[in-house]
C-alpha cells in the first residue's frame, strides 16, 4: 500500500447495505468504501500469494481484503483473502471457503493457480472498510503486504556462515492449555500458532495488557495472553486459531508491526535474529526430537543458532514450558522448514524498526 497515511473512511463516495455473517447475526446494516491499488508486478511468474494486513478495526467496523492477479493477457476474479475484525462482537473473522475456478482457489490464507491456468505475473488489492451506520468509529489500514511464490531450490543444509545468537524470548507451553475454550479450538496441538504468536510479542514487550487479560471473560488460566491470542486469532471458516496473515494482523494491535514471507535459508533467517527480531516458522513432516515425532503443520519460534548452526526455538510443542526451548539439527530443521512450507516465516517486530537488508542478487522477499 503506497500513501502519505493509513487508509480511512472518508465523508462521501460510501456505500450502504447489509452484511449477512455466516457465524453470527444477519442482516448487518453496514455503510462501506472501498479502494483498489495500482497491478503490483512481479518480476517471476508466480503460483501462490499470501497476503498480510495491520490494520485497526475499533468496535463496529470491520474490514474484506480481496485479490486479484492476471497473466498472459488474461484477470482473474476478485478473491476473498480474509473478512476480519480484531474482535468478534460485532461480526467473526473469516476466510471464505468455495472460490475454485479455473484460475485458482484460496486455501483458507494461501491463494493458489490452478494447475491448468495461465502464468500469473501481477497482482492487486482491494480493500473494503466498514462501519456500522449509527457508529463514528472508522477502520483504518496502514499496510498490505502480499508474498509470492514459485518453486524454488532449497540447498539443504544451508551452509552456516554466521555465529551463534540467542535471542531471550519468554517460553509458553501450548499443552499447558490443553482442554482450554473448545470454542476456540481447545488449546493443546491446536494452538500452536496463537502460542508462538503471543510469545514473540512478549519478547518484545507487547501484548494484551493487565486490564484486557483480567476482562478476558471465561477461566482464569496460567499465561492468559496464550488463551487471548487463541480467541482473537481464530478464524470461524478454518475452525482454528492458525491462519497466519490472521496471527500477523492480531499481534500488531499491540504496537508492533508484521507480515507473511518466505524465506530461502537459515541464513537469511539469522539477519532477522541478527537484528534482534525472532521468527515463527511454519513446518511440516518428520523432525527428530520433536514431541509427536512428526507433524503436518506446526509453528514454533526461530530463537537463536548455536555454534554448529543448529537451531535454537522456542517449541511450544512440549509438556511444560521449561521444555519449550529446543535445538533442532540445521539439515533437520530445514527439510520440515524449507521441504515442508516452503520457508513460512511470520515476520513480527517492533513498529519504526528497520529491517535486515535482503539478500543481493536475489528478488526480495521482505
Amino acid at each position: 500500500m503506497t500513501g502519505t497515511g493509513p487508509l480511512v473512511l472518508g465523508p462521501t463516495g460510501l456505500t450502504d447495505g447489509t452484511y449477512d455473517d455466516p457465524y453470527g447475526a444477519r442482516g448487518i446494516d453496514f455503510r462501506s468504501g472501498s479502494w483498489t491499488s495500482d497491478w503490483i508486478p512481479v518480476a517471476f511468474e508466480f503460483d501462490e500469494l499470501v497476503a498480510s494486513w495491520n490494520a485497526e478495526t475499533p468496535l463496529t467496523t470491520w474490514i474484506r481484503l480481496e485479490m486479484q492477479a492476471r497473466g498472459a493477457g488474461r484477470e482473474t476474479k476478485f478473491y476473498t483473502m480474509m473478512t476480519w475484525a480484531s474482535g468478534d462482537t460485532d461480526i467473526h473473522r473469516t476466510s471464505t471457503s468455495g472460490q475454485k475456478d479455473a484460475d485458482g482457489d484460496v486455501n483458507i490464507d494461501t491463494f493458489k493457480r490452478a494447475a491448468a491456468a495461465a502464468p500469473l505475473d501481477a497482482y492487486r488489492f482491494r480493500v473494503t472498510l466498514y462501519q456500522r451506520p449509527a457508529g463514528t468509529a472508522t477502520p483504518s489500514v496502514r499496510m498490505l503486504a502480499a508474498m509470492v511464490s514459485a518453486p524454488f531450490k532449497h540447498e539443504i543444509p544451508s551452509a552456516f556462515d554466521g555465529g551463534a545468537i540467542e535471542l531471550q524470548v519468554p517460553v509458553f507451553s501450548q499443552e499447558e492449555h490443553k482442554g482450554e475454550f473448545p470454542e476456540y479450538d481447545g488449546g493443546g496441538e491446536a494452538w500452536c500458532s496463537p502460542t508462538s504468536t503471543a510469545m514473540v510479542l512478549a519478547a518484545h514487550g507487547a501484548g494484551p495488557s493487565e486490564d484486557e487479560l483480567a476482562k478476558f471473560p471465561g477461566p482464569a488460566y496460567d499465561d492468559p495472553e496464550v488463551d487471548y491470542a487463541a480467541r482473537y486469532t481464530y478464524d470461524w471458516n478454518y475452525k482454528g486459531a492458525g491462519n497466519w496473515p490472521a496471527n500477523v494482523a492480531y499481534a500488531t494491535r499491540f504496537g508492533v508491526d508484521g507480515f507473511v514471507t518466505r524465506l530461502r535459508s537459515l541464513n537469511e533467517a539469522q539477519r532477522f535474529l541478527s537484528a534482534s527480531i525472532p521468527l515463527i516458522a511454519s513446518i511440516n513432516g518428520d523432525l527428530p526430537g520433536f514431541l509427536f515425532g512428526k507433524t503436518n503443520g506446526h509453528l514454533l519460534v526461530i530463537r537463536g543458532f548455536d555454534t554448529n548452526g543448529d537451531v535454537i526455538t522456542n517449541d511450544p510443542a512440549a509438556k511444560t514450558a521449561p521444555e519449550v526451548r529446543k535445538v533442532y539439527g540445521r539439515a533437520d530443521f530445514e527439510r520440515v522448514w524449507l521441504g515442508g512450507s516452503g520457508g513460512i516465516v511470520y515476520v513480527i517486530y517492533p513498529r519504526g524498526k528497520a529491517l535486515p537488508p535482503n539478500v543481493p542478487g536475489l528478488p526480495p522477499n521482505w
